[in-house]
């Protein structure tokens, strides 16, 4: 088989710190490449790979503020279909632009929905439906308007974080963005009502809320923001925890900071939305909680929770092995088709 890989072009794949979309690609194509798949990933031209790599951005346009993204995003795509007929399928992470170019070549495409950034996308998704294929991340993320092909859950690395039976620190984390989707605002009153130190590791993607509700919270004692951290920080961080603090304001599609810090060992509290009732087994996994005082409840009865069975969870249902083993089982699908 011989595959295109479209990655996004925010950040390098893999990412340095950030890049969610780009570490996923990642782990599929060294994954595909392991399995003995042509792989030829269209990224920007610092990224890393064992497969082919094809690139016309130089870096990602959230790293280089010369970098306009409109204009590399579409010299990007267009790489891609310009030389369609050289594989049997486009695996498509780019969202939803790559489909406006997909019925131009004969070359199937999969699309893998990340999530939708807004209701007003999807005409889009809802136009190319019957002669693209789609695949959920969560089955919480799928849209009643579309056909999907499979929902294939993301997989992380898992031999890159450290599983620990017990926390090495006294603290509790958020780890994720600073904005108000992620609920920081939320973690710094359930850690300040718990009465335990909150760690805060993320991006920061709101500059205002970042300095109306999280700033201010800085000089007092009790709360740190390390701000993005990369690989070997990010697993000390959830591995010493004693509970990552999720409380979302939004479906989230997936969550892989969820998946990485039960793969440490590390329950998760979170609102119950989108797709944190998949991935959290409640009461085994962490806790699913519905306000600000559950969650500090939760925090209390924290020890309750085995860390081996979050790590254990992880290994059957979250690794970046399973993840691959069901991109596989997808494209034998939609090539039998062609």
């Amino acid at each position: 088989m011989r595959l295109a890989m479209l990655s996004p072009v925010a950040w390098r794949t893999p990412p340095k710190s950030y890049g969610p979309w780009e570490r996923v690609v990642s782990l599929i194509t060294e994954g595909l490449v392991r399995a003995g798949v042509d792989v030829t990933l269209f990224a920007t031209r610092d990224s890393i790979t064992r497969g082919r790599l094809h690139a016309v951005a130089p870096k990602g346009y959230e790293e280089d503020p010369d970098i306009l993204p409109k204009v590399w995003e579409c010299l990007h795509i267009s790489e891609v279909f310009e030389r369609a007929d050289q594989f049997d399928l486009i695996h498509n992470h780019f969202d939803f632009l790559p489909l406006t170019y997909s019925r131009l070549v004969s070359t199937p495409m999969v699309t893998t929905i990340h999530g939708f950034s807004s209701p007003k996308i999807l005409p889009v998704y809802r136009k190319y439906d019957s002669t693209s294929y789609y695949v959920s991340i969560s089955n919480a993320d799928r849209s009643p308007d579309l056909d999907y092909v499979a929902t294939v859950y993301h997989g992380i690395d898992i031999e890159n974080f450290t599983f620990r039976d017990r926390p090495g620190g006294d603290y509790l984390l958020f780890f994720g963005r600073i904005h108000p989707d992620k609920g920081t605002k939320e973690a710094i009153e359930i850690a300040s009502l718990a009465g335990r130190r909150l760690i805060l590791a993320g991006i920061i993607q709101d500059q205002d809320y970042y300095e109306r509700w999280v700033k201010p919270h800085l000089d007092e004692p009790g709360v740190e923001f390390v701000g993005s951290v990369g690989p070997e920080r990010r697993d000390e961080l959830l591995g010493n925890a004693l509970a990552l603090l999720h409380p979302i304001h939004f479906a989230e599609p997936f969550g892989l900071s969820v998946v990485e810090s039960m793969a440490c060992g590390t329950p998760v509290i979170a609102f119950p939305k989108g797709s944190m009732p998949e991935l959290i087994d409640h009461g085994r996994d962490g806790f699913l909680v519905s306000d600000v005082g559950e969650a500090v409840e939760a925090v209390e009865g924290i020890e309750e929770i085995d860390r081996r069975h979050c790590r254990e969870t992880v290994e059957k249902r979250f690794t970046a092995e399973i993840m691959v083993r069901n991109y596989l089982e997808v494209y034998e699908k939609i090539l039998a088709r062609h």
